[in-house]
Order: C-alpha cells, then sequence, then structure tokens
C-alpha cells in the first residue's frame, strides 16, 4: 500500500499546517506502508531530514499559490497516476484541492470554516472547495468544534473523523529558568516578566487588538512590570495590529517578535509568567496545549475549540471584552503584594497534567488508521 501526504500550501514549514506535517511524519508508526509526501522541491528536506521510512517527491512549479491551485487543477491527475498511490492526505484543508478526487482521498481540517469562509472575497472558489470537500472519502476533524461545524454544512457525520492534534512532549516540557530579568532566546533579549500569545498575527480573527487593549488597561490598574510578547509571523490585515500597538500608552512594553523558530517556542513559554490566548476562531488550540506542557498558567477565551482543548484547567474570558481579558491577566501573573501562588500552582498542575492527553504518536496512529479504512 502506497500513502501520499500533498505538502503544498502548508508554508514551506512555517505555518501550522507545515509544523502538523512534520510533527506527522516524525511520529508514524512503522507499518510497512510506503509514504511519500509530494510537494514544492523547494520543500525536499524541510519535512524529511532524519526520518528513514517517508520519502518525497518533489514537483518544480512556481512558488506562489496561484501556480500551486492550478496544479491541483490540471496536474494532479496524472501525477497520481503516475506515483500509484493508494490513498492520499490533504493537510491544508481545503485551501488546495484537486478537481477531482482520482483515489480514496482524506482532507484535514484546522480550522472552523464557517467563521474562516465567512467575510471571504472570492465566494465562487469558496463554493468550489467546499463541493469538494463534500467528494472526499473521510474529513478528519482536528477538534469537536470542527466536527460539529461541518455536520452544520450538511456533511454526512459518518464521514467525519476527530483526531486531536498532539503535541511534542520531547521539546515542550517545563524548564528551570535562570535568575535574571531577561532570557535569551535567540534572536532575542526579552525582558521578564511577560506575557506571551504565540500566533500568527492577523485580524480580526486572532484578536490581537483586543489583547493589546486589554494589556494597557492592565498595566494602568496595576503597574505591573510585565511586557506583553506577541510570537508569530504577520498574516492578514497585521498592519491593524501594528498600529494598535502604537496607539497603546504602554506601547514600549509590547513586542512583536515576528516569525518565531517553533523549536525555540518551548524557551519562550517557559520563561512566559502566563500564556493567553484571545483567539476566537481556534479549531485546534495547540499554543494552549503547548503553554501547559510547559508548566505556565493559561488564559484563554471562551470560544471555539478553546474550551474542549483547555478543559478546566484555563481562566477563561470573553474575547469580545478588553476588560475581561485584563481581569484574567490580573489573575493568573504574579503581583507585587497579592498573593496567588497556590491559584497559579492548581492551574499549572491541572495543566501539565491534561496536556498529557495530547500524543502526536497516538495522532499518527490514527491518522494512518483513518487512510487505510477509505481504501
Amino acid at each position: 500500500m502506497k500513502i501520499g501526504i500533498d505538502a503544498f500550501g502548508c508554508d514551506h514549514g512555517r505555518s501550522g499546517f507545515g509544523s502538523y506535517i512534520l510533527s506527522l511524519v516524525h511520529n508514524l508508526p512503522d507499518s510497512g506502508f510506503d509514504v511519500e509526501l509530494f510537494g514544492p522541491e523547494l520543500d525536499r528536506y524541510t519535512y524529511t531530514s532524519g526520518v528513514d521510512n517517508v520519502t518525497y517527491s518533489g514537483i518544480s512549479i512556481p512558488d506562489n499559490f496561484f501556480a500551486e491551485r492550478l496544479w491541483h487543477t490540471a496536474g494532479f491527475p496524472s501525477f497520481v497516476r503516475k506515483q500509484k498511490y493508494n490513498a492520499i492526505l490533504f493537510p491544508a484543508g481545503i485551501r488546495l484541492l484537486p478537481f477531482s478526487f482520482t483515489v480514496p482521498s482524506a482532507v484535514l481540517v484546522q480550522d472552523i470554516l464557517s467563521n474562516a469562509y465567512r467575510n471571504t472575497d472570492d465566494e465562487l472558489m469558496d463554493g468550489y472547495l467546499k463541493s469538494r470537500l463534500k467528494k472526499a472519502s473521510c474529513i478528519i476533524a482536528a477538534s469537536r468544534c470542527i466536527r460539529d461545524d461541518l455536520i452544520n454544512m450538511k456533511i454526512p457525520e459518518s464521514r467525519i473523523r476527530v483526531i486531536h492534534h498532539g503535541i511534542d512532549t520531547d521539546l515542550f516540557y517545563p524548564r528551570l529558568q535562570p535568575e535574571g530579568e531577561a532570557v535569551l532566546i535567540h534572536p532575542f533579549s526579552i525582558r521578564r516578566p511577560y506575557i506571551l500569545y504565540a500566533s500568527r498575527i492577523a485580524y480580526p480573527s486572532k484578536n490581537h487588538v483586543e489583547l493589546i487593549k486589554a494589556f494597557t488597561l492592565f498595566k494602568e490598574k496595576t503597574g505591573a512590570p510585565h511586557r506583553l510578547v506577541l510570537a508569530g509571523a504577520d498574516g492578514l490585515n497585521a498592519e491593524v495590529v501594528h498600529r494598535e500597538v502604537l496607539k497603546s500608552s504602554v506601547s514600549s512594553d509590547i513586542l512583536l517578535t515576528g516569525y518565531f523558530p517553533h523549536q525555540s517556542l518551548p524557551e519562550l513559554y517557559s520563561a512566559a509568567d502566563a500564556c493567553v490566548v484571545p483567539s476566537s476562531v481556534e479549531g485546534v488550540g495547540i499554543p494552549v496545549l503547548e503553554a501547559m506542557a510547559c508548566g505556565v498558567p493559561v488564559a484563554c477565551a471562551r470560544a471555539g475549540a478553546l474550551p474542549e482543548i483547555a478543559g478546566d484547567c484555563a481562566v477563561f474570558f470573553d474575547h469580545s471584552s478588553p476588560a475581561e481579558i485584563a481581569g484574567a491577566i490580573e489573575k493568573v501573573v504574579r503581583l507585587p503584594g497579592v498573593d496567588n501562588t497556590a491559584f497559579r500552582n492548581d492551574l499549572i498542575a491541572k495543566g501539565l497534567s491534561w496536556s498529557k492527553n495530547y500524543s502526536w504518536k497516538h495522532s499518527a496512529e490514527e491518522t494512518l488508521d483513518c487512510l487505510v479504512s477509505i481504501v
């Protein structure tokens, strides 16, 4: 049996889609099946370095989304016939799908599609891609929240399988922090204490603006020494977030790092005083679990998949209310003259225990089982 995994549309490993492929291929069991990634020639060693049981087939096309979409329409059928795949996994969801599934196919959906495409300016393409989604053999939903959203889109529940993402506990675990005001994380020296939000900078979906307003309220009320670190590459409408930072009365205490290497994130989490996730459209919520696994208390929005992913191990807030977000921050950080040590320690202990439920090894095994079942 030969399984193909589509690596197009995954931003050369620098996005959530890319991180998913990296984690999946590094945790696939030795099943005896042939597993092959196919995608940009540029990514020949992006995902498979150090992996012996997964091969890569590179395709030389221009490095842009239009060319990738065109290839999936015109070049995909002959490529699949040549490679003789028995099943294919599409990790980039409905961003890139072929005109016709010529072999049994599973599509991974990591977004709450009703939110992601509510304000689309490409309604024709949106409708086309959703129709392709309904033709897939199986849809892998990264959370029950996404499953319910797909059911509302009239996709039969029998064709949806919920497989939660895992976290790499060899990478994400509590680290003892050296004494001192700054933590050195290449290429940054970040002054502590700080509050962290690790996510692509996008407006309005990720709610950075509400968090910046909340942080400003928090600082003005408490006079706390904390900084706000926003770690992520610029995405859609990022300039709105940048303008909001400049407007803040505490802008000098807000740091936008730009793209932050995944392998350095554990150090960034571990040195944080708290992690805050205000996104209202999270379908996966991995930053919540990564922070918990690093022993950091979490506050997050009462929206999307976050209540499902965080369980009872976080402080929740209304993502649209800066005042409520500010109150949640005040609960989870350490403040001079405020003894919330017991509360923080309880939150940390529960988060550490809860995060162990999410294993990439288990996720990879379930995904492989799903692909075998559709053949």
